[in-house]
């Protein structure tokens, strides 16, 4: 008997505030970022990428990030206007009928009713998230929980100016 191939198709939605608040907060530093290479390969886990989007309130958006995000998973960065929430939702739903999983990364409680809702659309929907900082309701409702954990993340450390060699 051949073996059988099925490739999943995931869309992987980060809410940006949440998630560099809850690193901040456990690293102690406004410094750490989250560490894509590593955590992107984790989350998929052999699956197909489908669309990757970094959804950031505030205007302080690095333009190498948002580079190296579509460089590397042909991700965006999408500015909101006040909380990720409502946009994050809006994707998600207009995603649900191009992929078979939907991975949010956040902890905020406010997406139990999305998360409800793509499941009725037949979307397998996990959450990443660092787990101090997660809503134990969002846990429950998903069908799979990553926890981002100090492996997924580096500490920032800006090049020193004025020195060429």
């Amino acid at each position: 008997m051949d073996n059988i191939n099925i490739n999943q198709s995931v869309a992987i939605l980060c809410d940006g505030n949440n998630i560099e608040r809850s690193i901040h907060e456990l690293s102690k530093s406004k410094n750490t970022m989250i560490n894509f290479d590593t955590l992107i390969p984790k989350l998929l886990n052999g699956r197909s990428l489908n669309r990757l989007l970094y959804f950031r309130e505030g205007k302080a958006i690095s333009s190498k990030f948002a580079e190296r995000l579509h460089e590397n998973y042909y991700g965006s960065v999408i500015p909101c206007h006040k909380s990720a929430d409502i946009p994050l939702t809006i994707r998600a739903i207009q995603l649900a009928s191009k992929v078979d999983t939907i991975i949010i990364m956040s902890g905020d409680s406010d997406f139990v009713e999305l998360v409800r809702h793509l499941f009725s659309e037949g979307v397998r929907v996990e959450i990443a998230s660092v787990k101090l900082s997660t809503a134990g309701i969002l846990v429950e409702e998903a069908a799979h929980y990553h926890e981002i954990t100090k492996e997924d993340w580096f500490e920032y450390r800006a090049p020193k100016k004025g020195k060429k060699k």
